[in-house]
């Protein structure tokens, strides 16, 4: 009876549409908090129990690596289930994750953390994945923006998460757990209340009603040739996929070892905080504007600019003089904001090309390939600033940026690449 309501009355499919954005964007400032506060730590937790700062891009690379599985996972269960199943289990997973690197850290087991780090990161993919939730109902004409509504909802946990850092460590201490701990306790916490969220609330679920849409409009004559789970567009699947993979793996690798650039030139963890959180909200808060531009403009001139601006973020970054914490933020921001900029736009592109059949399914395919990708990136990292500098490390992600353009520039306005 429902979908049958929403199939013949477009004022209802708007305010289905309306309704959901409102859903999945509570559960976004929740599940901003859990991405955002083990990230924070994560990179100084390894290095305290594994002893050396070489490996200290691990614990990014094992949960983007858990990401990468989640991803998956996630895309499969929303293809078979509906977006309401797929991810309330994912941030049920991430729960679980969060918890259990709290426990690894109290009774001092590696073994024990790095399990629970990978299970962790199925926090970041359902994360990601809940922004094509904001999508499912809407036309191309207004898809970035729909999606950049989900965006945003993840700043302001996002931005209160690793300003949480010090007081969370303090409860920790207080339990008897290493402060560094602290926040992992917030971020199974704030999964769990994104899960709570979704699982009571998204109701009806959006991409099984865009389903019963698509087939009412077919069956009326008034919509589009049956979905017959071909790829009509590939090349738009093949340039978004490609936009969100490079500007990943340049944000994963540059924003891991901030942390411990930081700590040893002298900086305490507030200070780290402070730029981990403007990098955060760098990330999401431009995404109304960025989903205005990726309408507006079209989705390969904003990805283009992507590249450029996490050229920017590499050269700020590499010339930012060690003792200034504004500096580093400067370059945070701007590695923030061109990752936003390659996520809708590349979101958009891979959404549009996508029949309803296979959307789900082929979401998760492609956010493994770009978890994977920031997994890469993690454990490259450390190795590198082992190896070299920090510096080096910022320079090489920003060039390494500039291959997004000529990758995407041949990517016609149908889709299609020349």
């Amino acid at each position: 009876m429902a979908a049958t309501v929403y199939t013949d009355s477009p004022a209802a499919r708007e305010a289905l549409h309306r309704r959901t954005l409102a859903v999945v964007m509570a559960s976004q400032v929740f599940s901003g908090a859990g991405l955002a506060a083990g990230i924070t730590v994560g990179a100084l937790l390894a290095a305290d129990m594994l002893g050396t700062s070489s490996l200290s891009g691990l614990p990014v690379a094992l949960f983007t690596a858990g990401s990468a599985g989640a991803a998956l996972t996630v895309g499969r269960l929303s293809q078979c289930f509906g977006r309401r199943t797929g991810l309330t289990a994912g941030y049920a997973t991430a729960t679980i994750g969060g918890a259990g690197v709290v426990l690894a850290a109290a009774v001092d087991s590696i073994p024990l953390l790095l399990l629970f780090l990978l299970v962790y990161g199925a926090g970041t993919a359902t994360n990601l994945q809940a922004r094509y939730a904001g999508a499912d109902l809407v036309g191309p004409q207004h898809r970035g923006r729909a999606v950049s509504s989900v965006l945003v909802a993840t700043t302001l946990g996002a931005v209160a998460g690793p300003n949480l850092v010090t007081a969370t460590g303090r409860v920790a201490q207080h339990w008897g757990v290493p402060a560094l701990a602290g926040p992992f306790g917030l971020a199974a916490l704030a999964y769990a209340v994104a899960g709570t969220v979704l699982f009571a609330l998204l109701r009806p679920d959006p991409l099984q009603i865009s389903r019963s849409i698509a087939a009412a409009e077919q069956r009326a004559g008034a919509g589009p040739a049956p979905d017959t789970g071909a790829k009509p567009y590939a090349g738009g699947v093949t340039a978004g996929a490609v936009t969100m993979v490079i500007t990943q793996i340049v944000m994963v690798a540059v924003m891991t070892m901030t942390p411990i650039h930081m700590q040893t030139h002298g900086h305490d963890l507030s200070a780290t905080g402070v730029v981990i959180a403007v990098h955060i909200g760098a990330m999401y808060l431009p995404s109304p504007l960025t989903g205005h531009l990726v309408d507006r403009l079209g989705r390969t001139p904003v990805a283009a600019a992507a590249g450029l601006t996490l050229l920017a973020a590499g050269i700020v970054a590499a010339t930012a003089p060690t003792g200034s914490v504004a500096a580093l933020a400067v370059a945070l921001a701007l590695l923030g904001l061109g990752w936003n900029l390659g996520l809708v736009s590349g979101t958009a592109m891979i959404t549009d090309a996508l029949p309803l059949n296979t959307r789900a399914r082929t979401q998760g395919t492609i956010d493994l390939c770009v978890a994977l990708a920031g997994a890469g990136g993690g454990i490259a990292s450390g190795m590198i600033l082992a190896a070299t500098s920090y510096a080096t490390l910022a320079l090489g992600g920003g060039i390494l940026a500039l291959a997004v353009i000529p990758l995407i520039t041949r990517r016609r306005p149908d889709g299609v690449t020349a």
